[in-house]
């Protein structure tokens, strides 16, 4: 809806910059089509990265999750914590994984970089924020607990802190 103040008209919409989020490990433009990951082996074709054969003469180039890796700059930050993580922890660190595979079936740049302890418990890092965030839902749905989402879109990062007392 606009109105009209004067000479000026204004938007009540508040447009996000187009910088805000802006993924620097996302291509700008559209990859030229066949390519296919020195580093993965995924395979850009139709748009979109998939698991499948590279056509003869793709050229090679590195996928955005590779890329990451190789820089070690994480877009998703689960932490893991709490008393019943330190007495379930395997169990919980599986479903961590399982929700990985699952996920990286259809969408390869979905992948965990790091599976790291910390101080206070510990720490998934991955090469998505969306994969991030299904953890985080996955080990609510699964062990119940608090799982709390900061989402920081200046850095395109996720920040997922899941815990449970007991």
């Amino acid at each position: 809806m606009k109105t009209t103040t004067g000479r000026h008209t204004h938007s009540r919409r508040m447009h996000k910059p187009k910088d805000e989020g802006h993924d620097a490990y996302r291509p700008g433009g559209k990859l030229a089509e066949p390519a296919v990951c020195s580093a993965c082996g995924a395979v850009w074709r139709g748009g979109r990265w998939r698991w499948e054969g590279a056509d003869f003469g793709a050229r090679a180039v590195l996928c955005p999750a590779c890329h990451r890796v190789r820089d070690g700059l994480p877009a998703g930050y689960v932490k893991l914590e709490g008393e019943f993580f330190a007495g379930h922890r395997d169990e919980i660190l599986a479903c961590v994984r399982r929700c990985e595979r699952a996920e990286k079936k259809s969408h390869p740049l979905q992948r965990i970089m790091a599976i790291e302890a910390n101080g206070e418990g510990w720490i998934v890092t991955t090469t998505d924020s969306h994969l991030a965030r299904r953890i985080g839902e996955a080990l609510k749905s699964a062990f119940k607990g608090r799982a709390a989402f900061s989402y920081q879109a200046q850095d395109n990062l996720l920040r997922v802190t899941w815990s449970r007392a007991r």
